[in-house]
């Protein structure tokens, strides 16, 4: 029987370490590779034109690449629960692959095709490859619920049998006998589409990105593996985007991450002189796993309503404060940077990406976390759905992280992190005249300083659209009694004990400012091509713009206890003015 095989391109866009590509190819007579393209979704998705580039590029690559195997990428327009009826049909297809989709969305969609594939008689061969584990297997081992902390889910992994090593990639000899129809029209019928053919307005767009997509750029030599294990500092060097990033290789997959974490170790063994590598060593893959464990079953993992782990807290919602927030108008120098460095190339520092979310959530607006996500999926080219909405979670205390009195000062953070404001230079340069003293607080500047930079604040740059140290302290309040209250109720085992707040913190919150807690394990990473934080990273007491003469709560703010009803009238009132 002739064997005609289709291979359904979705995430892992490549043809190194492609085990459902490889079993498919073999004992088949032609094989089309497929990615479909929804235009309604192009035009209506939530997702920036930076990414879609990234994509589109990727696509390319990846029919490069076939094309030197003889074979082409069928790009094709429509739905798959519409596309694949007709392509069994039209192309005789008795074999169908693709790799694992472990996201709710994903699993169903995949179920219905699988269930039109069998009523055509279509045999389905799907392989684990976008994540280094069986998640299901995990989720298995711990009595059927997905772990909840970090820790529970390296003691799970440690358990398990020991990682396959990738699989070699696609090659000619690989292909054999095995051939790609190909027409003479195959670019006007399935070739990639540009931007503008998708509806995308590109006047203004860079020539060049900061990362091309595509197979070819994650293996190329200048993504060197870094063979330096030291978790590293940030400074504001390390806030720039880098060419040797992995972060949205991986994400599209046009990266293994077996293959990644098979080159670690290889790594380590030679630099350790083949010592036996820490599981931290793959801090960046492994937080990568636990958010994809903790998601695959839970199809409201990006909602708070109806998300059985996520606490529910009822943020503001101000529409104009978020618009500030996103588009990077607070008034606060290092977040408005980093807002728009995000929007310009798609990227910013894990550490950048706390300080942001911190601010629009717990940290000073009170909005939900849910309309941060929206904006890091629009616009972060790494946006991954488990890892983005469980690293949100996170960093609003929402779940896995219950230390709300952790939080990042918008005006020390980056003070301590770019000293001479170089960085708020580079992304906001109405304030590149002004001083190292006043860039991170301009506000303060007095009017000659303001007038000799050609910057005056609420009219060149606006004011701060918040009183920070009232906001935080409200906030910190705000989620006392919301911790206090969950402490009542039973069955909570994912919150961690409300801390005992005093009129005096007293030295035990001031020795975790300075990273003396043990509990490494409580620092949020999202997926940046970096390891989770360490104590080191954790923010701690800067030279905030508030003199506080009593204790201090990270960010800096004075702790004296202040009625939340009159604190939240006023700052209302603020961001209302503002």
């Amino acid at each position: 029987m002739v064997v005609n095989t289709v291979h359904w391109f979705r995430k892992g866009l490549r043809l190194h370490d492609n085990p459902s590509l490889r079993e498919s190819i073999q004992g088949a007579d032609s094989i089309r590779c497929v990615y479909i393209l929804d235009p309604w979704f192009a035009g209506s998705s939530n997702v920036g034109i930076n990414r879609w580039r990234f994509l589109l590029q990727c696509l390319e690559d990846l029919d490069a690449s076939l094309r030197k195997l003889n074979s082409r990428l069928f790009v094709i327009r429509g739905q798959p629960a519409d596309v694949f009826p007709r392509l069994f049909k039209e192309w005789n297809i008795n074999r169908l692959s693709f790799e694992y989709d472990s996201e709710p969305f994903g699993k169903e969609r995949d179920a219905a095709i699988k269930k039109l594939a069998s009523e055509a008689g279509v045999e389905v061969m799907v392989q684990i490859s976008h994540t280094l584990y069986d998640l299901d297997r995990i989720i298995e081992l711990n009595g059927g619920q997905p772990p909840l902390t970090y820790k529970r889910f390296q003691t799970l992994i440690s358990r398990m049998k020991t990682l396959e090593t990738p699989v070699e990639s696609i090659t000619v000899e690989v292909m054999g006998k095995c051939t790609t129809p190909v027409s003479d029209d195959h670019d006007d019928k399935f070739g990639v589409p540009s931007l503008e053919e998708l509806g995308f307005d590109t006047e203004g767009l860079p020539s060049s990105a900061v990362w091309p997509g595509g197979e070819t750029e994650a293996l190329t030599e200048r993504k060197a593996w870094v063979a330096n294990f030291e978790r590293p500092r940030m400074n504001a060097n390390s806030l720039l985007a880098s060419p040797t990033g992995l972060s949205p290789y991986l994400r599209f997959g046009c990266l293994s991450c077996h293959l990644f974490y098979f080159k670690l170790t290889d790594l380590y063994k030679k630099v350790k002189k083949n010592s036996s590598p820490p599981l931290s060593l793959y801090g960046q893959l492994l937080w990568r796993e636990f958010f994809y464990t903790a998601a695959t079953s839970n199809p409201r993992f990006d909602k708070m309503e109806g998300n059985p782990i996520c606490v529910q807290i009822p943020w503001d919602k101000n529409p104009e404060a978020l618009a500030k927030w996103a588009e990077g108008r607070t008034g606060f120098p290092w977040i408005d940077a980093i807002m728009t460095q995000l929007r310009q190339e798609g990227w910013i520092h894990h550490l950048a990406r706390h300080a942001v979310a911190c601010f629009l959530t717990r940290g000073d607006l009170w909005l939900s976390w849910e309309e941060g996500m929206k904006v890091f999926e629009e616009l972060l080219l790494d946006a991954d759905w488990s890892v983005n909405a469980g690293s949100w979670m996170w960093l609003s205390c929402s779940s896995f992280f219950q230390q709300f009195f952790h939080c990042y000062c918008p005006v020390g953070f980056g003070k301590r992190t770019d000293p001479s404001g170089d960085y708020i230079r580079r992304y906001i340069p109405k304030l590149k005249k002004y001083p190292n003293k006043y860039i991170h607080e301009p506000w303060n500047a007095p009017e000659s300083v303001q007038k000799a930079a050609r910057c005056i604040v609420g009219v060149d740059y606006p004011k701060p659209m918040i009183k920070h140290a009232e906001a935080s302290r409200l906030n910190i309040e705000r989620m006392k009694q919301i911790y206090q209250q969950l402490s009542h109720y039973k069955g909570l085992s994912l919150l961690a004990s409300v801390p005992s707040f005093s009129e005096e913190l007293g030295s035990t919150i001031t020795d975790r400012l300075h990273g003396d807690s043990s509990n490494s394990g409580s620092s949020m990473v999202w997926h940046s091509g970096t390891s989770p934080l360490g104590k080191r990273d954790r923010p701690s007491e800067p030279d905030c713009e508030e003199k506080c003469t009593r204790p201090k709560v990270l960010c800096g703010c004075p702790t004296n206890r202040t009625n939340i009803q009159e604190l939240q009238v006023e700052n209302s009132k603020r961001m209302q003015k503002n």
